[in-house]
C-alpha cells in the first residue's frame, strides 16, 4: 500500500482524518505554574501572496502532531526592560512595536542594576543605611552607582512609567527585587530592612506583578554585596557572600514579600539566583559552591530558579556556526546541570526561568546581525524543547559600542538609525510567535543544517519553524505523520542582506528589506505571507542562514 505525504493511502480509497484533540503530557515540573496562563490559540491567516512552490527538495523534515512535548507557556517569549531607558510611553514608535511583538512578560528594573535599585526614591536620596561607597572585588573602595525608581521628568524610565508600559501593551512583568541592600546596608538588621523594603514593593505593586526574584547574579564578583566591608556591617556578615548564606537571607525575603501578597489577597511566585552551569578553573569559592550552599539551604522556600546565559565565550569574535551552535547546545546542557544541582542537594524541582539570556559575541557586530535573529530562534526553540518556564531576552534597549549592542531596538546612537529602529533579532521574534501554534510537536529533520521546531494550533493547523544554519540555500520537503493538511500553506522567509560580510545588520522579508543601513521592512505587519498550495507538496526555501516560519491550514 503506497501512503502519500498527507499520510492518504492511495488506491485504496481510504483518507485519513485529521486527528482528534491532542494529548497532552503531564506539565514537566520545570515549567509547572509558567503554564498557568495557557490558552488556546486559534490560526488567523494573514493577507497572502501567491508565489508557488519550489521544485526538488533536498531535505525532508517530518511532523508528528501527536507527539505533544509540551504546551508553550506565553512565558517563554519574555523580555527585558531596563531602568536607564527613557519615557517608553511617550514614544510612539517604542509603544507600537512592543505590541506587536507580545514578549508576555517583561522583566524590570535592570540586571546588576537591580543589586543597587531604590524603587520608591529620587536620585540622590539613598536610604541613610546606603554607603556611599562600597567595596569591589578586588576590597577597593569605590563609590557607589545606584538607580532609582522616581527619576524627574515625563520621559524618564521611572517604576510608574514601566508599569503604564506594561497596561498599555498589554504585557506583565517580573520584578528583581534589591537583594544586595541585605549585604552593604549599614543598618542594625540589613537582611530585615531590605526584606521589608522588597515586601513593601510587593504592596506598592498591588496584585500587578505575579513574578518576582530576590537579587541578580549575586553569586557574581560584579555584583554589588558579592564583597561588604565587614567594619560598616553591623550583623556580623561574612565579607563574601555564599550560596548558603543568600538562601538563608532568602527565605526571610519571600516571607516578607509573601506576607505582604497575603494582606493583598494575591499569590506572587519568588525566584532564586542558580548558576547555570559548572565552576570555571578562575572561579571562587562563592560561584564555585554556590548551588550546592543555596539549593541545600533553601528549605522548599523558592518558587523557582533562576538562571542567566550569554552562551558565547566572553567577548571573543566568533563565526556565525560557533554562535548557532551555542545557541542549540546550551540550553540542553543547562537544564541537566541544574536539575542535576537539585538531585544533588535533595531539594524539590521546580520551575526553571532563564530570565537573562543573550550573546557575548563581539567585534563583528555580532549582536546586532540577522545571525542574532537566527540565535534567538534556536534559543526559544531549545528552551521549549528542553522544557524552560520562561525566557527573558536581554535587552530592549543599551548602547551601540560599536555594534556590540544587545538592544532590540537601537537607542539613536548607532549612526544612521534613527532610535527605535528594530533590529534583525525583532524580526525572527515576531514573526516566530505569529506563525506558531500552542503546543509544541515532534519533529525530525533529515539535514543537521535545518533545525526544526514544530508545532499545531487548538484550532487545527500546524506549524513548522525552520532555521538554515549553513551557508547554502535549502529546500525542504515537509512530511505529517497521522495528519491531514488543508488545501493551503503560509509562510514568512527572513533572510539576511548583502552587508557586513558574515554578519549582515539588515533582515529581509519575503524579499523586502529595509530603507537605510540596518534593521528591516518598516511595513513588517502587513507584509502579505507567501503562499502555495498543498496539493503539490509542501516545499519551501530556506535561504542561507536565514529562517521561514510556515503555518498549514486545517483540512
Amino acid at each position: 500500500m503506497a501512503i502519500n505525504y498527507f499520510g492518504v493511502a492511495l488506491g485504496l480509497g481510504l483518507v485519513l482524518v485529521a486527528p482528534s484533540a491532542p494529548k497532552d503530557p503531564p506539565v514537566a515540573p520545570t515549567m509547572g505554574f509558567f503554564l498557568d496562563d495557557w490558552k488556546a490559540k486559534s490560526w488567523v491567516a494573514p493577507e497572502r501572496m501567491d508565489v508557488g512552490a519550489p521544485g526538488t527538495s533536498d531535505v525532508t523534515v517530518t511532523v508528528d502532531p501527536a507527539n505533544v512535548i509540551t504546551k508553550i507557556p506565553p512565558a517563554i517569549y519574555g523580555h527585558n526592560v531596563d531602568s536607564w531607558v527613557t519615557g517608553m510611553i511617550t514614544d510612539p514608535a517604542f509603544m507600537r512595536q512592543v505590541r506587536d511583538l507580545q514578549p508576555h512578560v517583561i522583566r524590570w528594573p535592570a540586571g546588576s542594576g537591580s543589586d543597587g535599585y531604590w524603587w520608591d526614591r529620587a536620585p540622590g536620596d539613598a536610604p541613610a543605611d546606603a554607603p556611599k561607597e562600597v567595596l569591589d572585588k578586588s576590597g577597593k573602595k569605590k563609590n557607589a552607582f545606584y538607580f532609582y525608581g522616581r527619576p524627574p521628568g515625563a520621559r524618564s524610565g521611572s517604576l510608574d512609567v514601566y508599569y503604564a508600559m506594561r497596561r498599555e501593551t498589554g504585557n506583565e512583568g517580573l520584578i528583581t527585587v534589591n537583594y544586595g541592600y541585605a549585604r552593604y546596608g549599614t543598618g542594625p538588621h540589613p537582611v530585615e530592612t531590605a526584606a521589608h523594603y522588597a515586601a513593601d514593593w510587593v504592596r506598592y505593586d498591588h496584585g500587578r506583578t505575579r513574578y518576582w526574584e530576590v537579587g541578580n547574579e549575586n553569586y557574581g564578583d560584579w555584583e554589588l554585596g558579592y564583597r561588604i566591608d565587614t567594619a560598616q556591617n553591623k550583623d556580623g556578615q561574612p565579607e563574601f557572600l555564599s550560596g548558603r548564606l543568600y538562601a538563608q537571607h532568602f527565605r526571610v525575603f519571600a516571607d516578607s514579600m509573601r506576607r505582604a501578597a497575603a494582606e493583598l489577597g494575591v499569590r506572587i511566585y519568588i525566584g532564586a539566583v542558580t548558576a547555570e552551569s559548572g565552576p570555571m578553573r578562575w572561579d571562587g569559592p562563592t560561584r564555585r559552591n554556590w548551588n550546592e550552599g543555596m539549593m541545600a539551604s533553601l528549605n522548599g522556600a523558592a518558587d523557582y530558579y533562576v538562571v542567566h546565559n550569554y552562551f558565547t565565550p566572553y567577548k571573543k569574535n566568533i563565526s556565525p556556526a560557533e554562535v548557532l551552535h551555542a545557541a542549540d547546545s546550551v540550553p540542553a546542557a543547562q537544564m541537566k546541570f541544574v536539575t542535576g544541582c537539585l538531585a544533588a542537594a535533595g531539594a524539590p524541582v521546580r520551575p526553571i526561568a532563564m530570565d537573562e539570556w543573550n550573546m557575548f559575541a563581539s567585534g563583528s557586530k555580532q549582536q546586532v546581525s540577522e545571525t542574532s535573529g537566527l540565535f534567538a530562534d534556536i534559543v526559544i526553540g531549545e528552551s521549549l524543547t528542553n522544557k524552560y518556564g520562561l525566557d527573558c531576552r536581554w535587552d530592549m534597549v543599551n548602547a551601540w559600542e560599536g555594534g556590540n549592542d544587545h538592544g532590540l531596538f537601537s537607542a539613536g546612537d548607532e549612526e544612521g538609525v534613527a532610535r527605535w529602529s528594530p533590529r534583525p533579532s525583532f524580526y525572527h521574534l515576531y514573526y516566530m510567535q505569529k506563525m506558531q501554534g500552542d503546543r509544541l510537536v515532534g519533529v525530525e529533520s533529515s539535514d543537521t543544517s535545518i533545525r526544526a521546531y514544530a508545532s499545531t494550533f487548538s484550532s487545527g493547523e500546524a506549524n513548522v519553524t525552520l532555521v538554515n544554519i549553513s551557508s547554502g540555500n535549502k529546500t525542504v520537503l515537509l512530511n505529517w505523520k497521522g495528519y491531514v493538511p488543508g488545501k493551503r500553506y503560509y509562510w514568512y522567509a527572513l533572510s539576511r542582506g548583502k552587508d557586513d560580510g558574515e554578519f549582515s545588520r539588515q533582515v529581509y522579508v519575503n524579499g523586502r528589506g529595509p530603507s537605510g543601513i540596518a534593521g528591516g521592512p518598516a511595513d513588517y505587519a502587513t507584509i502579505p505571507a507567501w503562499t502555495a498550495p498543498t496539493a503539490g507538496g509542501i516545499v519551501v526555501l530556506v535561504p542561507q542562514n536565514g529562517a521561514v516560519f510556515l503555518t498549514v491550514e486545517k483540512r
